[in-house]
């Protein structure tokens, strides 16, 4: 058998063509590796400078709106009311009621009535008495006045006033509500004097005597 030595040691001196593609292979893969850990590493670099900035959520309050509001014054002309009149106060003269006063008196003895203590008499005394009493006083009043009733109208029958009634004339009683015209029963037709005839009293005269004392001699 013949032995082969192989001499490891030994550099070929020639490179046949599978060295020749074997040894382009290794320098293009070493080329290709190079430049891929070049592109990781720039790759990494710019991760790190570039790094992701998180918005910024910067919220603004919308500013109130302002209203511009016309204020619309309006300003009342104050006009001052005119002064009331004045209320003049007619001072009643006590001669003409006194005078009236003694007119009952004598006509039909009014004063002597009402002074009276009817207490101790019966119904028919005071009842005869005021018969007296009353004819005495009808006789003097249609003597001496003129009357005749405010409303012409009949007693119990549905009367409006309107507005502007004379509140002298007609006097409202009951539920008053509101404003004129008013609708009611006429219970009263009220009387007014439209003439009057006093007698004229002499100077010096003392009205204050409605009845002089009697003295019988």
């Amino acid at each position: 058998m013949n032995n082969y030595i192989i001499d490891l040691s030994l550099r070929p001196t020639t490179f046949d063509l599978w060295h020749v593609c074997l040894a382009g292979t290794a320098a293009v893969l070493a080329l290709v590796l190079i430049v891929v850990l070049i592109a990781v590493l720039l790759g990494m670099r710019r991760s790190k400078t570039l790094e992701p900035v998180q918005p910024t959520v910067v919220t603004v309050k919308p500013e109130p709106e302002i209203k511009i509001v016309e204020k619309i014054v309006e300003v009342e002309k104050i006009v001052q009311a005119p002064a009331p009149e004045p209320v003049i106060l007619k001072e009643a003269t006590p001669d003409a009621a006194l005078q009236l006063l003694s007119l009952l008196q004598k006509e039909a003895r009014f004063i002597d009535f009402i002074k009276e203590d009817v207490s101790v008499y019966s119904d028919a005394d005071i009842g005869a008495a005021a018969r007296v009493v009353h004819q005495g006083c009808s006789k003097a009043v249609h003597e001496h006045f003129t009357l005749s009733p405010v409303s012409q109208d009949q007693e119990g029958s549905r009367v409006t006033l309107n507005k502007g009634f004379d509140a002298a004339s007609f006097r409202l009683t009951g539920n008053i509500v509101g404003e004129a015209p008013f609708t009611g029963t006429l219970v009263h037709k009220g009387w007014q004097v439209t003439d009057l005839r006093l007698p004229k009293l002499t100077e010096g005269h003392n009205a204050k005597i409605v009845a002089a004392a009697e003295v019988e001699l």
